[in-house]
C-alpha cells in the first residue's frame, strides 16, 4: 500500500513504519520533523493548518512517482499518530487544540480525496485513569473498549472528541476508520531502563492499568488494520497480551483493585487492560513480550 503516515518522527512511528516498510508498504511520513529511515519519504507540514495536509494528501511523494507520467497517485491508506503526545508538555488548551483540529483536518482531507482506510491514533487515557486526579480505578476489569470514557485532561479529552469525529466521518463515507486506544508505548531501549524499577515498584504502572504495547507489537497491529477490510468505524485496544510488572493478575487485583467488579476471573486474562478484540477480530499474535529482554 501507498500510506500516508502522521507524526512518524515520533517515538511510536519511529518503529512502527519500519515494520510497515519492511512488509512492503511504501510511506511518505508528515510531521514538523524529518524521520531519518532508508525508504521513508518525508514532507514537513503543520497537521494544524488545512491547506498544508490537503496538498500533502494529495502529492507526489519522491521523484520516483514522476516517471510514470500518469499523475499524482492515490494514498491507498492514512495512518494518523501526530499529536501532542501527553499532558504537561503544553498548555492545556494547546494540546486540545493540536490534537482536535489536527485529527479532524487529516480525516477530511484524506475522505473527501477518496481515502477508504484511515487509522487513527487513540488512547488508554480515555478510560479516565491514566491522568486523573489522584487515584482512580475502572468501574470493572478486564477494561475492555465498551468500557466508558470519561476523561478529565485536556489530552485524554483531545482522544475522546477524535474518535467521536471518526465515527462521524466513517458514517458519512462508508470507509474504514479504526480507532486505536494504544497503551502506554515501550520503545526496545525502556526495557533494560526502566522496567527494573516496574518489578520493584508495581505503583508506577497503576495509571497505565499495568499494561503496554511493544511498539513493534504496535506496527503489527497498524498493518493488521490496513489490510482488514469492512468494518466501518472500530475501536481497538492495543496492547500486549501481559502485565508491566512481575505480578500475576490475581495478586494485581488484590493489592490494586478490591471492590472492582470483576466480569471476568483473573486467571482468564493476562491484562487488565483487554486486546481480546484485536487478537480475536484481527489475529494479533504478540511478537515481543517483556520476558524476551528482561528478567524481573
Amino acid at each position: 500500500m501507498r500510506i500516508l503516515f502522521t507524526g512518524g518522527s515520533g517515538k511510536a512511528g519511529r518503529e512502527v513504519i519500519p515494520y510497515l516498510i519492511e512488509r512492503g508498504h511504501s510511506v511518505m511520513n508528515v510531521d514538523l520533523k524529518p524521520l531519518d529511515l532508508p525508504g521513508v519519504d518525508n514532507i514537513t507540514a503543520d497537521i494544524t493548518d488545512s491547506g498544508q495536509i490537503f496538498n500533502a494528501a494529495s502529492m507526489y511523494a519522491n521523484f520516483g512517482e514522476l516517471e510514470p507520467g500518469t499523475g499524482v497517485p492515490r494514498f491507498d491508506a492514512v495512518v494518523h499518530f501526530a499529536a501532542i503526545a501527553r499532558i504537561l508538555l503544553t498548555p492545556d488548551n494547546e494540546c486540545y487544540r493540536v490534537n482536535v483540529i489536527g485529527t479532524y483536518n487529516v480525516l477530511e482531507a484524506a475522505l473527501k480525496l477518496g481515502v477508504r482506510k484511515v487509522v487513527i491514533a487513540s488512547s488508554e487515557t480515555t478510560y479516565g485513569v491514566c491522568f486523573a486526579d489522584g487515584e482512580k480505578k475502572p468501574l470493572y476489569l478486564p477494561v475492555d473498549e465498551d468500557h466508558p470514557t470519561v476523561p478529565e485532561d485536556s489530552y485524554g479529552m483531545s482522544k475522546v472528541v477524535n474518535e467521536v469525529t471518526a465515527r462521524s466521518f466513517a458514517e458519512r463515507t462508508g470507509a474504514d476508520v479504526y480507532a486505536l486506544r494504544i497503551n502506554n508505548v515501550m520503545s526496545p531501549e525502556d526495557y533494560a531502563r526502566d522496567w527494573p524499577a516496574y518489578f520493584a515498584n508495581p505503583d508506577l504502572r497503576r495509571r497505565n492499568i499495568f499494561s503496554y504495547i511493544d511498539a513493534r507489537d504496535l506496527g503489527q497491529i497498524v498493518d493488521l488494520c490496513l489490510h482488514k477490510d469492512g468494518l466501518g468505524y472500530q475501536v481497538f485496544n492495543a496492547a500486549n497480551d501481559g502485565m508491566s510488572v512481575a505480578l500475576t493478575p490475581e495478586e494485581v487485583v488484590a493489592r490494586y483493585y478490591e471492590g472492582v467488579e470483576l466480569r471476568e476471573p483473573p486467571g482468564n486474562w493476562t491484562t487488565p487492560y483487554s486486546n481480546r478484540k484485536i487478537r480475536e477480530v484481527l489475529g494479533f499474535e504478540e511478537q515481543h513480550p517483556w520476558t524476551r529482554y528482561v528478567n524481573p
